[in-house]
């Protein structure tokens, strides 16, 4: 007979990656980069009048229970990066433990980052907790995001129990100026359903500028919110322009959150408005 295998004796993943940009000689470059699987790096030649680019992957197709990955990613002084999602990530059905994403994000002074998600997708009786935290010096600027889709929504699938702990952390020069947690535990069709909470939509998104003068783009953002056929709104925070979205199509949403980030970027730090490559994809 064999004796029966525990969920905490099953094989756990702990995927790391960290990614440093710097510039030198008057051009934005990778300074040091670590990775190990299952989150991986690649660097698409990125387009004329683009930083540096880095392309996150998770070889392993989606996260179960258990597994854990960290980011971390700095930006020098003066300097400029983007790191994007390569593909939606997957958050499957776990057995109890918990799923755990860490995001460090560090931008120096007169240093712009760019972070773009694309869709965590989590499956019925996913458990994630994900903490992203963002350190900015003064006049440091950046563009970070998240969306989440609540169940396999192209299947027809929804998501009706299990955990999901989104929490948010920024700081400028040491001080927080911003911390938000969405902690939805148990029953999550009830809330998701609820016209008080999520009021039936199958996807929401986050979207957060931290520039000088941020309300210079909310009425922008606002208009551009206006048209998008979910519920969105933008305001201005401590220094920081937030954007949220709740749309019961996730597709749309994608495409509401894709054109106000291109708009930012060009606005804020004066890049193409255009996103990358492999996003559109």
């Amino acid at each position: 007979m064999f004796d029966a295998i525990s969920p905490s004796d099953l094989t756990r993943m702990h995927g790391r990656a960290a990614i440093t940009f710097r510039r030198a000689e008057g051009v934005d470059r990778l300074a040091h980069l670590f990775q190990q699987a299952p989150l991986r790096v690649l660097f698409p030649d990125p387009p004329a009048g683009e930083p540096p680019q880095a392309a996150l992957v998770t070889t392993s197709g989606g996260l179960a229970g258990g597994d854990r990955l960290e980011l971390s990613v700095e930006v020098g002084s003066e300097s400029a990066g983007l790191v994007v999602a390569s593909a939606a990530e997957k958050v499957y059905r776990s057995t109890g433990p918990d799923t755990t994403v860490d995001i460090s994000l560090r931008v120096e002074a007169g240093g712009w980052l760019e972070v773009l998600p694309q869709e965590t997708i989590l499956f019925e009786g996913a458990r994630l907790r994900r903490l992203t935290r963002l350190e900015l010096a003064p006049d440091a600027r950046a563009l970070v995001g998240e969306m989440l889709v609540f169940g396999r929504t192209a299947k027809g699938e929804r998501l009706a129990t299990g955990l999901v702990r989104d929490a948010w952390e920024i700081r400028r020069t040491g001080r927080l100026i911003w911390a938000d947690a969405l902690h939805l535990d148990g029953d999550l069709a009830a809330r998701l359903a609820a016209p008080a909470g999520f009021g039936g939509a199958v996807a929401g998104a986050t979207l957060v500028l931290a520039a000088p003068d941020p309300g210079l783009h909310r009425d922008r953002v606002r208009a551009l919110l206006d048209g998008s056929g979910g519920r969105a709104g933008a305001t201005v925070v401590n220094g920081l322009l937030v954007a949220r979205w709740l749309d019961g199509d996730a597709a749309r949403l994608r495409r509401s959150f894709g054109k106000v980030w291109a708009a930012l970027r060009h606005a804020a730090a004066g890049l193409p408005e255009r996103l990358p490559r492999i996003w559109e994809i």
